[in-house]
């Protein structure tokens, strides 16, 4: 392994020289992640295909607009299906067919989130999530993110959704990642309600693993999650702010996942507009989630250092596309994409991504260059300094960073791969359940484990998958074929059981 690289701000800290005598020229940028949870590409106000489509004008982002002229829009960027591989990609660099970690896990420690299936047995995945340390069972043990800035000098806040790991085991404790400031993270991927008035469900006797901890001084107050979260995470920064060091603030919203509550922030206005009630309330938690974002830049603004702060926006996966709990026809509501979360079709991995970062990247900029969530690892790391990182694990995320100022680069060579050996609901929806996935520039193959089929298709042309093109294209099927089972078994990844023979399921081609 690579030692870690000490910059000369680690070691004015370590002799005690205080943070606001280092020279203005050495001031190591802040760093705002804003993950939004099962946010799709289409639920916003801002178009992130080559035109603006209906959907864009269901919504209102004002803030997500105003980021964008101010930074760059990806129109190309990828999570993965579900919320915990994504945040544990983010964490360590490892993709998740790497890590293990290829379902959401539960809360409750030692239990298996997928469904039972009549054809498959569960793969041996990592169903207890990340770990900082070794030996603890079904986890990836990593060196997390956090803890590589918080060594580097940065003033490390977690605010909102974890779900790093399942309860008990380490990793579901944001503290224990590196972050030095946990609100209302734990071992959960939702909470139990948004409502203050609800106690956030910390309700005596209806308390459920989903009830959101802490926050006890909102409890029985008119006020939505998403409210009381930006507010404590103003809070939190104020701290390195005042003290001018250097803070990376992981601000991962609960919003917009169910349950629909209803924000009356914004509820009526889409009611008003002709949306029926579960569509609105998707809505009005949209843009709660827009103004989190806006109140963000403007405290930044007010404290003046926002153009000193990188802000990234990213969604954790695809929009959920199921109804009900959505409203309206089921798997259209990503559209031109096709399905939403938990598929591997366009609609449950290309995510809405903005990034800003004054005099390094142009406002206004858009780029296709494509970026996968275990490239915010090596990201991170380079806007912060940190060069050699010490790890663990081996990084399969690549820097973004040079690319910031050339929009138009594009690199067509580069494979992005997606693996869900998983049952994560119980009936199959369009890309859901027992899935690989690899894409190369224009190209993009999928693999259905169940009968062994390959779905071939041409993103440049045929944005939302409806032209099967593997019969016409027979060698491009191949190639991508190998690589796909190249590199799944290079990382040993977890493959569903046969029932029958007991077996695992094949990979889509032979070594």
């Amino acid at each position: 392994m690579k030692k870690f690289t000490f910059m000369l701000p680690v070691l004015l800290l370590h002799f005690g020289m205080p943070w606001h005598i280092w020279p203005q020229a050495e001031k190591k940028p802040n760093i705002i992640v804003f993950l939004v949870d099962d946010m799709g590409w289409q639920d916003t106000s801002v178009p992130f295909w080559a035109r603006e489509t209906p959907l864009n004008r269901k919504y209102h982002t004002p803030n997500m607009e105003r980021l964008a002229r101010q930074g760059m829009k990806f129109t190309n960027a990828y999570a993965t299906s579900v919320c915990t591989p994504t945040r544990v990609s983010m964490l360590t660099g490892m993709n998740a067919a790497h890590h293990r970690v290829t379902n959401w896990t539960s809360p409750k420690a030692n239990n298996n989130t997928d469904y039972p299936d009549q054809q498959f047995g569960p793969a041996d995945w990592n169903f207890n999530g990340l770990s900082p340390a070794p030996g603890v069972d079904h986890t990836i043990y990593a060196t997390p993110l956090p803890q590589l800035l918080k060594k580097a000098g940065y003033y490390t806040i977690h605010i909102g959704k974890a779900h790093f790991g399942s309860d008990g085991t380490p990793g579901s404790d944001p503290l224990n990642l590196g972050f030095m400031v946990n609100i209302a993270g734990h071992a959960a991927g939702h909470p139990q309600s948004y409502l203050g008035e609800k106690n956030f469900g910390n309700i005596p006797g209806k308390a459920g693993w989903q009830a959101v901890p802490g926050l006890k001084e909102y409890h029985g107050k008119d006020i939505f999650l998403t409210e009381a979260l930006t507010q404590e995470a103003i809070r939190a920064i104020e701290k390195p702010v005042s003290e001018e060091q250097p803070f990376f603030l992981n601000m991962a919203h609960y919003a917009v996942h169910v349950p629909l509550d209803k924000d009356k922030r914004f509820y009526k206005k889409y009611i008003a507009a002709g949306l029926e009630e579960k569509e609105a309330r998707y809505a009005a938690l949209i843009e709660g989630m827009d103004k989190s974002l806006g109140d963000l830049m403007d405290y930044l603004k007010a404290r003046k250092i926002e153009d000193n702060t990188v802000i990234i926006f990213m969604s954790d996966n695809g929009g959920l596309s199921l109804a009900p709990p959505r409203g309206g026809v089921p798997h259209t509501h990503n559209l031109p994409l096709k399905a939403g979360k938990g598929s591997l079709y366009e609609g449950g991995i290309r995510v809405p991504m903005i990034a800003k970062w004054k005099g390094k990247i142009k406002a206004g900029t858009v780029t296709k260059y494509g970026v996968m969530i275990e490239d915010y690892f090596p990201t991170i790391l380079e806007i912060a300094g940190v060069t050699s990182p010490n790890t663990v694990q081996q990084i399969d995320g690549k820097s973004f960073v040079h690319m910031l100022k050339t929009p138009a680069l594009i690199d067509s060579t580069r494979t992005f791969i997606w693996h869900t050996p998983n049952k994560w609901i119980p009936d199959n929806g369009p890309g859901i359940n027992y899935k690989s996935a690899i894409r190369q520039g224009a190209w993009k193959l999928i693999y259905n484990m169940r009968n062994r089929s390959l779905e071939l298709y041409n993103l440049h042309e045929d944005l939302g998958e409806t032209t099967d093109l593997a019969e016409q294209y027979p060698e491009k099927v191949k190639q991508l074929s190998a690589l796909l089972s190249k590199q799944l078994r290079e990382w040993k990844a977890p493959m569903p059981l046969i029932k029958n023979s007991g077996r695992s399921v094949p990979l889509p081609s032979k070594p």
